[in-house]
């Protein structure tokens, strides 16, 4: 067997491989030997079937399995002769297999790109202090305020209007027969105003009092996310049972108490503070981080691996499913495919392969280890963030040792970034609001 190699790109390979027409005869001949061993054919003893007949009944099958292995086999050797690490398995379009002639092949593999020494000491980074607004605060406090809410009947009854909270009963029809999206609905409770079903259909609610009755046509819009109702006429028939008002709660002491874990208003207003901050601070590191990883892929360009970015996204592509799949909701119902979410996060996924492997370089270059207190540490803390006991968290460590070799790369990983910014000069700076950075200079 000889081989050559096609470089491509910087981590795409084209392996030229001939294996010599006397090595093909003679595994033919071999498989032909074995098959004759267990061969069960009417007529003839085992290991007498003659060849002519043996060809015609399995050459076929014959020549794939010798295919097959030589492929095997002059691959591992070409990739280990190469010194080569393939990050998935090759690329063979094999012809096929005669007897006339050499048996050559290509196979096309990617490996990982060869990153020099990266000089990561030195930078200079910007955070910004963010901090969070009166606005933002008060708009905390006031969602927290209306999930403690209560909708009660309004007294005296009144007609309804718009925020009101409305029971009703409805059907839709369409040229005299129910419409199939419309079904009647009892009991469905609805914010005047939201347009839970339209505007228009809010608009001829409004001024109903409790025990009317209403008939009423509406034409749903062009744009209406249903597309079975869209640029529809739809005749209505609404019962009204109840309007309700929605009543918040005074923002005391009492108030915090129902929250939970609070006793006075003070400590819920401390508890909204941090809280913002906190995600300020997330959104300061974030920014770093991607100050970093411009910096240093700057200093360090190298070709990005299609396996490996194909590999990212499949597990972008997932998390995004799942998410779908909690909430509920039908990807296609609005317009999104695996298709689509492709081609809008594979950019996303190819940042991240390049982030991986410049902090994979860095924990190889600088020798990075993770010790038996630091793995026990993340282990600690990782049982308090899911409030599970340790023992449970090790146990399924155990059960799943790749998961552990990928938790262990991520702490390492974490080391290697704060080794960065250990090293780097961060100047601290204010941010610039976004109603600012919008406006135009004078």
């Amino acid at each position: 067997m000889k081989f050559t190699v096609e470089d491509t790109s910087a981590v795409k390979k084209v392996l030229h491989i001939e294996i010599p027409q006397n090595e093909v005869l003679s595994e033919i001949e071999s498989a032909y030997k074995e098959l004759n061993k267990t061969a069960k054919i009417k007529g003839f003893r085992p290991g007498k079937v003659p060849r002519s007949v043996l060809d015609r009944l399995y050459k076929k099958e014959v020549y794939e399995d010798v295919r097959s292995r030589l492929i095997n086999i002059s691959f591992t050797d070409a990739i280990t002769k190469s010194g080569f690490n393939p990050l998935r398995q090759p690329d063979i379009a094999p012809p096929e297999l005669s007897t006339d002639s050499a048996f050559c092949y290509t196979a096309t593999i990617e490996i990982n790109p060869e990153i020099p020494d990266i000089d990561f000491k030195g930078l200079t980074l910007k955070k910004s202090l963010y901090k969070p607004s009166d606005d933002e605060f008060e708009a905390q406090l006031k969602m927290l305020q209306k999930n403690l809410s209560e909708r009660k009947p309004v007294e005296p009854q009144r007609a309804s209007q718009k925020d009101d909270y409305v029971v009703l009963d409805y059907e839709g029809w369409k040229d005299g027969t129910p419409h199939p999206d419309l079904q009647k609905t009892e009991n469905l409770t609805l914010k005047i105003g939201t347009a839970k079903i339209s505007q228009d259909f809010d608009a001829q609610i409004v001024g109903m009092m409790p025990g009317d009755d209403k008939n009423f046509s509406i034409k749903f819009p062009e744009d209406y996310p249903n597309t079975d109702l869209a640029s529809q006429e739809v005749t209505f028939h609404v019962h009204m049972h109840e309007i309700r008002e929605e009543i918040l709660p005074e923002i005391n002491d009492d108030f915090a108490k129902r929250l939970g874990s609070f006793n006075t208003i003070a400590d819920v207003k401390t508890a909204i503070k941090n809280n913002l901050q906190q995600g300020y601070n997330k959104r300061a590191d974030q920014e770093i981080n991607e100050q970093i990883f411009s910096a240093l892929i700057e200093k360090a360009p190298f070709e990005t691996p299609d396996s490996l970015i194909d590999l990212e996204l499949a597990g972008i592509i997932q998390e995004v499913e799942q998410s779908f799949e909690y909430q509920q909701i039908n990807m296609e119902s609005i317009g999104m495919t695996r298709e689509s979410l492709a081609a809008t996060y594979r950019d996303t996924a190819k940042k991240q392969v390049k982030r991986h492997l410049i902090l994979g370089k860095i924990i190889s270059q600088e020798k990075l280890m993770l010790s038996d207190s630091d793995l026990d540490r993340a282990l600690q803390d990782m049982a308090i963030t899911y409030g599970r006991p340790v023992a449970e968290i090790k146990s399924h460590y155990d059960k799943h040792p790749e998961a552990l070799d990928l938790f262990k790369h991520t702490l390492l990983e974490k080391q290697a970034i704060k080794l960065i910014l250990d090293s780097s000069t961060i100047q601290e700076i204010e941010p610039v609001l976004e109603d600012q950075a919008a406006s135009p200079s004078e």
